[in-house]
């Protein structure tokens, strides 16, 4: 599948590092580093603009080793970039550190992973069909 892009940053279009990767890394598009600190949330630009076919999202993701080694995610992961959007893709970051950390011009700070959307139309009802878990809630399924 194609997709259109818009790139007025001074990076790379965005590509699958390996064959197996379902997402392609997003870069900050900042003139200078911007500082972090710990519980603080920054929207960082990306200079990316895409035209999403229809029944199509694009999802932005926290990076695993960013996520683990700093503590550095994305604050509404995943973030949905709907395909009838067509401004610059920004992405929250969030420190949830104890240290600041330093986000670098060009630095690798999310995924990009697209998914094919289902349109759904509710149907009223004033009761639903009874399951094994039916209501129960957060851990109801076990703890391991």
């Amino acid at each position: 599948m194609k997709i259109r892009i818009t790139n007025k940053s001074n990076n790379q279009n965005p590509s699958y590092q390996t064959s197996g990767s379902s997402g392609m890394d997003l870069r900050a598009f900042i003139p200078t580093s911007i500082t972090l600190s710990p519980g603080e949330r920054v929207l960082v630009p990306t200079g990316l603009y895409l035209e999403i076919p229809e029944n199509y999202e694009a999802q932005v993701r926290s990076r695993s080793g960013l996520a683990l080694k700093k503590g550095i995610t994305v604050l509404n992961s995943p973030g949905t970039i709907d395909a009838d959007y067509r401004g610059e893709i920004g992405v929250i970051l969030y420190n949830s550190s104890k240290k600041s950390y330093e986000i670098k011009p060009s630095e690798r700070i999310a995924q990009l992973v697209f998914a094919r959307i289902v349109k759904v139309n509710f149907e009223n009802s004033s009761a639903l069909d009874e399951t094994e878990r039916s209501s129960s809630g957060f851990g109801s399924t076990g703890t391991n």
